[in-house]
């Protein structure tokens, strides 16, 4: 988006991060915030926020690391800050799938499509993440091959996981022609 904060982007009337927070505090017990830049504006909310703690920019991996660092839960849900419609059920539905498949993390499926940043992880993965990332790994999928990882379909719900990448996208979705 040319170098601006895709979550403080105005959106229908509020930041795109506001309506994230308005649909996923009701799913979890508390709520941290990664974020590398513009702390005091995401901290309206009134929650921890954290930058990523490890390797030069390390993409959502180290959001995830830098969440797990801080929590003190068993578990740790993420949704990206660009992704305004994700479902009111997201949390409950990929819980229920890591706990029957006794995995190490959920991560919501859109047709044959895993939606990686939309996902559940036991906090006891930190230790492993933290080696992965510090052994130069960056790319989700390829860490995700080493954990036992459910796949929960969403398979109704494809537009919940549209995430707004570009200023036309964010336009499109704002007058409904996308």
């Amino acid at each position: 988006m040319g170098g601006v904060d895709k979550g403080l982007q105005d959106f229908r009337g509020k930041r795109l991060v506001d309506h994230v927070f308005e649909r996923l505090a009701p799913q979890v017990g508390g709520i941290i915030i990664n974020a590398n830049q513009n702390h005091d504006a995401y901290g309206t909310f009134g929650v921890r926020v954290v930058s990523d703690a490890i390797g030069e920019y390390a993409g959502p991996l180290a959001g995830l690391h830098a969440g797990l660092s801080v929590s003190q839960r068993p578990y740790l849900a993420t949704a990206p800050c660009d992704s305004p419609f994700l479902p009111g059920d997201l949390v409950a539905r990929l819980y229920a799938g890591l706990k029957s498949a006794g995995a190490d993390l959920a991560v919501a499926k859109t047709g044959k499509w895993q939606q990686p940043v939309f996902c559940i992880v036991r906090r006891d993965v930190l230790d492993h993440l933290t080696a992965f990332l510090e052994a130069g790994g960056r790319k989700v999928d390829a860490w995700y091959a080493t954990l036992r990882v459910a796949e929960v379909a969403f398979d109704d719900e494809a537009e919940a996981f549209s995430n707004i990448n570009t200023n036309d996208e964010l336009k499109a979705l704002e007058t409904g022609n996308l």
